[in-house]
Parts: C-alpha cells; sequence; structure tokens
C-alpha cells in the first residue's frame, strides 16, 4: 500500500540587503565615522589660532611655541590637533613650570580652532639677594628673575642660600612682617634702611644707612618690639646721639638693649 507525505513548504531566505537592520547598521557606521572625521580629523576644529596676551616681561614666542608643541593628541591610530582633545589644565601647567615670572594663567576655548591665553605676570615687591646675586620676589615670597643687582626703590632682603627660579624662598607672612618693618622705621621713626639680613629662623638684622643695626625676632610680638624701640630712641637715642650707636637688641626681654662702637 503507498504512502503520501504532505509536501513540506520552504520559506525563502529574506536576504540581508533587504534587512532593515542591516541599513540601519551601515547608517549609524556612516553617521560615527562621518561624525569622527568631522571632529577630529577636519579642518573645522583644527586648533589653528592662539591668541595669547597680558604678556610683558614673557615672550609671546616663547608661549606660543610650548603651546603648539603640546596640541597634538593622538586618538586612535590618528594624530589631531582637534580643539576637542586639547588638556587646558596641562596647558597651565606646561606655562607655568617653564616660565616662573608667570603667576597665573586663564585658557579658554573659542570655537572653533582657536584657544585664548591670558597671561598674568607675578610683581616684583621686594629684591632677594644672596651672595652676587638678586632676585625679584614676589608677594607669594617666590623668586622669579634674576637681576644684575638689586633694583631700585624694593626693599632689600638678604640671605645667603641658593634660591632657584620658581621657588618659595620666603612665607608671604614673613616678607610682609619685614615690609611692615622697613616702612615703620622709614615713615614713623625716620630711619632709612639699606637692606635686612635673614641671619636664622627667627633673627631678622636692619642695617641702617646711618651704620648702625637693628635686631628683631621675627617669631616674636613684633607690635612690641617696635615699642621698645620707639622708648630708647626717644629717651636715649635721638638723630644727633647715634654716632657711636653699633646696635640696639629688640629679641629679649622688655627693654630694648643699645650696644656701643669701640
Amino acid at each position: 500500500m503507498k504512502t503520501y507525505r504532505r509536501p513540506h513548504n520552504y520559506k525563502k531566505k529574506k536576504s540581508i540587503i533587504r534587512s532593515r537592520f542591516f541599513w540601519l547598521t551601515i547608517l549609524a557606521i556612516g553617521l560615527i565615522s562621518l561624525s569622527f572625521y568631522f571632529f577630529f580629523l577636519s579642518g573645522t576644529f583644527q586648533v589653528e589660532k592662539l591668541i595669547i596676551s597680558g604678556e610683558d616681561k614673557v615672550s609671546k614666542e616663547d608661549i606660543n611655541s610650548l603651546i603648539e608643541a603640546n596640541l597634538e593628541n593622538r586618538f586612535l591610530f590618528f594624530s589631531t590637533k582637534t580643539i576637542l582633545l586639547v588638556s587646558l589644565n596641562d596647558l597651565r601647567e606646561e606655562i607655568l613650570n617653564n616660565f616662573p615670572q608667570v603667576a597665573r594663567t586663564e585658557i579658554k576655548r573659542s570655537w572653533p580652532d582657536a584657544i585664548n591665553v591670558l597671561i598674568i605676570e607675578r610683581k616684583g615687591i621686594a629684591n632677594w639677594c644672596e651672595s652676587e646675586k638678586c632676585f625679584l620676589l614676589d608677594e607669594e615670597g617666590i623668586v622669579f628673575e634674576e637681576m644684575p643687582e638689586a633694583k631700585e626703590g624694593l626693599t632689600i632682603i638678604v640671605k645667603f642660600g641658593l634660591a632657584q627660579l620658581g621657588n618659595k624662598v620666603i612665607e608671604s607672612e614673613d616678607l610682609n612682617e619685614i615690609l611692615d618693618i622697613k616702612s615703620q622705621l622709614e615713615t614713623s621713626f625716620e630711619i632709612p634702611i639699606n637692606d635686612f639680613v635673614i641671619d636664622s629662623e627667627e633673627k631678622l638684622t636692619a642695617n641702617t644707612r646711618e651704620g648702625w643695626q637693628i635686631y628683631f625676632n621675627l617669631r616674636g610680638d613684633l607690635d612690641w618690639q617696635i615699642t621698645k624701640l620707639r622708648a630708647v630712641l626717644e629717651e636715649k637715642f635721638p638723630p644727633e646721639n647715634r654716632g657711636n650707636l653699633k646696635y640696639i637688641e629688640l629679641r629679649f626681654g622688655n627693654l630694648a638693649n643699645p650696644g656701643y662702637r669701640d
């Protein structure tokens, strides 16, 4: 007896090129590739302009060269100078590390292809001298420029050591104390000062133009030391009586102790 099988229906496989998913994938890859090219490789977002302002002592050309050397980045297998990948923090660090004269810098992106760099330079408020070298000293106590000689009109502070440009050589609080002492000596006491010598962490010597010295304790009560100085000057040492005066010691006790020349 013959048996009959029902014919099996086979579905035709749908061509992949007629698949919506296929074309959506192709479209997505195309958009990603186009976006990658547009943002990272095309000239649209490549840094073309560096706008540097505020510099005075620092060379604009040197800053420009330093930034140019740090603009290029690698993304996947490609080199690019796209503004999107520029690290503003890294640029700030490079500028501050390479130019001691710069106190701070403000860097901003200017879309689509420019970087704005504002330089704020340090201002010298005192001379820092050691051995035969002098440097300009800013308000933070940082030496930032070597000078052939002390700059006229600025307080001279002497400490023997080995300062390096960009280093902090004195605490700002101590610096302010020294500047305040000079102001009081020259304004209130009419005693012109040649320079100050930091002999130790505590001892500060003021060398007067009259040829005698004043010893201060930087870690002591400076207002009280000034009070003692005023008292001894008014009582014993008006200007005409200072010919034999060698020093006035203010560091110890409740009185100012004078020393005399031999």
